[in-house]
């Protein structure tokens, strides 16, 4: 088959193909890496790179598309594990985004770096990137309104802006003092909001 089905394996050479162009994606830029280099370092034929994906633009989708679905099993995750209490459940995904940004390679994040390098907003690209930054929001959203009703949207705005804040200096400076400053931030926005709870 030409393209994995809902509900079945992609193809190893699909799988390669994704893993080698998320590899250059993310470490140089979408624009700066051509198809035919891809095609090199997957070490597949041109016909197999058509079958998977019929241009370059649809690589790129699955390439955020994998990277969407990674960044979500993260969160869902830190959130399980903080267990009922919404403000570690913050905290937990907070730490999760340090531990990103501190990780060999980190070079920001992967939607904002490709925003940045389609900027029309009808290009399916940049609606990609609007739908998972969407989704972020939501997520983070939902857990301040189990901190504080009134003011969860202006905090879970907030915590992105933290996030997006952290993301940008943490492949510039130090990581390590930029993820200190990170959680602290995202520590005094769950205090504060959790501070306006009723009694």
């Amino acid at each position: 088959m030409a393209r994995s089905e809902p509900g079945t394996q992609p193809s190893e050479a699909r799988l390669r193909l994704l893993t080698t162009a998320t590899g250059v994606f993310y470490a140089e830029g979408i624009h700066s890496v051509g198809v035919d280099r891809i095609i090199a370092e997957a070490k597949v034929t041109r016909a197999t790179f058509y079958r998977h994906f019929p241009g370059k633009e649809d690589l790129v989708l699955a390439y955020l598309q994998s990277a969407d679905q990674g960044i979500r099993g993260q969160v869902e995750a830190a959130i399980a594990a903080a267990g009922a209490s919404a403000g570690d459940a913050v905290r937990a995904v907070a730490a999760a985004i340090a531990e990103g940004i501190q990780s060999p390679g980190f070079r920001g994040c992967a939607f904002l770096n490709a925003v940045a390098e389609y900027p029309d907003l009808a290009h399916p690209v940049h609606q990609a990137v609007l739908a998972h930054r969407g989704w972020f929001l939501d997520t983070i959203n939902t857990l301040m309104e189990r901190i504080e009703v009134t003011g969860a949207e202006g905090a879970a705005q907030h915590f992105v802006m933290l996030r997006d804040g952290a993301m940008a200096a943490g492949c510039l400076f130090d990581p390590a003092a930029i993820c200190e400053t990170f959680l602290r931030g995202v520590d005094g926005l769950v205090e504060v909001h959790g501070s306006r709870q009723p009694a």
